[in-house]
């Protein structure tokens, strides 16, 4: 079968720039082989845009980002809920990815039942291309999958669900007529057409496809550069929020043979991959993510958009979606995954 969607526009990262337009590799698929022959969140009204007043926020007090986080309270942070997290484990380390079945619960719930049945333990990542994405899962198409289903309805968006809690960038977009955050993850959302959708940043976690949009089974990518492009057309429906630096890590390939890493041994094994809730309590992670409904997101919102640290002399009043990070940091409020605060000069966003 025909792979779907041969180029498109990557933006950038807080870790890395953006590829070409016309080198873009073919998007994720469902079947390799076959190429080759709750987090419910505070309610608002989703049909208006209140909740616009919080992106305004502190921009007059020229916070910078150390500022806002600073000054954060235990309310302004929240716990993902073990049964919608994945801990999976790789040589390079552990990734653990946040999902949501609020948006794509046909999705979450084959993963779950994927996890809970040891369907990825054993497997790989077998075409991870630099620049675009990371894709695991069983290349062969071979493997038993068990109770799971054998494929699944597209979930690319969804209709915008009631009491939805949305937190606007305020910003022109290109992929959609309003962007923000929805309970922790980048999206855009559409009021006329009454639908909402994740996006393709950094980090964001979906299951490839074939060309059929009813066609996707059980092979996960993550992308690692933004991916817009691909918005609405595959299902994202999570994101890495701890250990995307050990996503950066896995082995790239070389052009060519679908993109798939044609020397196994350079296949990266998912050593083991299991839902949070089935991962005892002393071995899991006391992770907290700023709470994206909350004042603090807010006015980090506005820090971002002009950025008032002694590093920069020009502010442009605009923050891309996929250039507004979440950070997530460990119970406590030590090790927080970074922002680049202390990194100006050697930022690549």
């Amino acid at each position: 079968m025909k792979r779907i969607l041969m180029a498109g526009l990557a933006g950038l990262t807080l870790l890395g720039a953006c590829g070409s337009e016309n080198d873009q590799p073919a998007a994720p698929t469902g079947n390799p082989s076959a190429g080759n022959s709750s987090s419910g969140g505070q309610s608002s009204d989703a049909a208006s845009s209140p909740e616009a007043a919080r992106v305004e926020s502190s921009a007059d007090a020229e916070l910078t980002q150390g500022d806002v986080l600073a000054a954060t309270t235990p309310a302004d942070w929240v716990r993902p809920a073990p049964e919608n997290t994945i801990y999976m484990e790789v040589p390079q380390g552990l990734i653990v990815i946040a999902m949501t079945p609020d948006l794509a619960p046909v999705h979450v719930e084959q993963v779950r039942t994927l996890l809970r049945e040891g369907y990825y333990d054993g497997l790989h990542f077998y075409r991870v291309i630099e620049g675009f994405v990371a894709q695991g899962g069983d290349q062969a198409g071979a493997k038993d999958k068990g109770t799971a289903r054998e494929i699944m309805p597209h979930e690319f968006e969804e209709p915008i669900p009631d009491g939805l809690s949305f937190t606007p960038l305020g910003n022109e977009d290109g992929y959609a007529p309003e962007v923000g955050y929805i309970n922790g993850f980048p999206a855009g959302i559409d009021r006329e057409r009454g639908s909402v959708w994740l996006a393709h940043c950094a980090g964001a976690f979906a299951f490839g496809r074939e060309e059929g949009m009813d066609t996707a089974s059980t092979e996960f990518y993550i992308t690692l550069q933004p991916q817009r492009y691909l918005d609405r057309n595959l299902t994202v429906f999570g994101r890495v929020i701890w250990g995307m630096d050990v996503v950066q890590s896995i082995t790239r390939g070389r052009p060519g043979n679908s993109d798939i890493i044609q020397d196994r041994d350079d296949w990266t094994p998912i050593l083991r991959a299991r839902l949070a809730s089935d991962v005892p309590d002393a071995e899991r992670l006391p992770l907290e993510m700023l709470d994206t409904n909350s004042q603090a997101f807010g006015d980090l919102i506005a820090a971002r958009r002009n950025r008032s640290e002694d590093f920069f002399y020009v502010q442009h009043d605009y923050i891309g979606l996929c250039q507004m990070p979440l950070p997530v940091r460990l119970a406590g409020g030590e090790g927080m995954s970074p922002i680049d605060d202390e990194t100006m000069p050697e930022m690549q966003e």
